[in-house]
């Protein structure tokens, strides 16, 4: 097997990993405590068990369909599939960049102690506004070095979550006062609707199939395998050691529920939370604007500016901010991106296939 310099794969892993994370730890304690209680840590390792099929899709697509299509060797179908892919990757872009900032404006608000989806989505809109401003006058790339800092900062703050969530946990269960989180009265269709809107917050592999400028084959093949692997342990553990907290959510919950558990066993901790969550918002929503102009550009043959698509990319998440929710918008991208992945599926199909005969 082919040595990878350290520093290249851990370079290859930042992308992805600042991805999965971006808002993930941020939402996935507040969808499966209000969905199934007691039983998130399982709910959650069925998530990232699927994600992990999805990725090995992809890494398949890297390794066989990449030389394939840019050889010119592929058939009809599978260029109809990666072209169609590749449509659907703008408008979950653009929700994306939506979902991060409204996140970041909950947990801003949360902070403040002020409830009104208005305020939030005028900061959101705010927010937009200026990196519309900075895109159209100095270009996003002065912002871009902000994801190695965003990972760093995300990462720093769920480790000291994990280990006070565990601290926690321990004192409670060492003197036998561990109470269960209610388990949510919902229909089992229910459940696996909502479940299957998470998958957004293990999104982020894929992105590695579109970083060949900067890292050979072998090296996005093992760093989409690596961010995966490491996202699954430190999900497993965060939501494991917080479900004995859930206890404290309230019936109906909330995007930011997060915050209550932080609140429980640290309230110097919110501080903190909300700081990362503001930076890691705000840095995903640059990236994802980056891409969406990327892919945008790209798919047009150039015929749309790239100053355009800032536009049409900042204009459609205004408009998503004042016509939908946080967990509306976090069901939007999730479908957005089963369909980009469905279509990726779809690509190593007619692949397989061209290779078989």
């Amino acid at each position: 097997m082919e040595k990878i310099p350290l520093k290249n794969m851990l370079r290859g892993v930042t992308t992805p990993l600042a991805s999965i994370f971006g808002s993930g730890f941020l939402v996935i304690i507040s969808v499966l405590g209000g969905t199934v209680g007691e039983y998130s840590v399982f709910a959650m390792a069925a998530v990232c068990g699927l994600a992990y099929a999805v990725g090995s899709v992809i890494r398949y697509n890297i390794r066989f369909a990449e030389p394939s299509i840019e050889s010119g060797n592929a058939g009809g179908l599978t260029m109809t599939f990666e072209r169609g892919a590749d449509f659907a990757l703008v408008p979950a872009y653009v929700i994306s960049v939506t979902l991060y900032l409204r996140i970041m404006s909950s947990y801003t608000f949360e902070l403040l102690e002020i409830n009104s989806e208005t305020y939030e989505q005028i900061l959101t809109t705010g927010v937009i506004v200026f990196i519309l401003a900075v895109a159209l006058t100095k270009g996003l790339a002065v912002l871009e070095g902000l994801e190695k800092w965003a990972l760093i900062i995300t990462i720093l703050i769920i480790v000291i979550l994990m280990v006070s969530f565990a601290i926690y946990d321990f004192s409670v269960i060492s003197i036998g006062n561990y109470t269960p989180p209610v388990f949510p009265q919902h229909s089992l269709w229910h459940m696996i609707t909502i479940l299957a809107g998470t998958l957004i917050v293990v999104q982020g592999f894929e992105t590695t199939r579109y970083l060949e400028d900067e890292y050979d084959t072998e090296t996005r093949i093992r760093a989409c395998r690596n961010s995966q692997i490491i996202s699954t342990i430190v999900y497993l553990l965060f939501v494991g050691l917080a479900t004995p907290l859930m206890h404290f959510l309230p019936i109906s919950v909330s995007d930011n529920a997060l915050m209550t558990l932080t609140a429980a066993v640290a309230v110097w901790l919110t501080f903190p939370l909300v700081f990362a969550a503001v930076f890691s918002q705000f840095s995903a929503a640059v990236a994802d604007t980056i891409g969406g102009s990327g892919n945008i550009v790209e798919l047009t043959n150039k015929r749309i500016k790239q100053k355009v698509t800032y536009i049409l990319i900042c204009g459609f998440a205004i408009l998503l901010c004042w016509t939908a929710d946080t967990l509306q918008i976090l069901a939007l991208a999730s479908r957005a991106f089963a369909l980009y992945y469905f279509l990726q599926c779809l690509v190593a199909i007619s692949v397989s296939r061209m290779f078989y005969e």
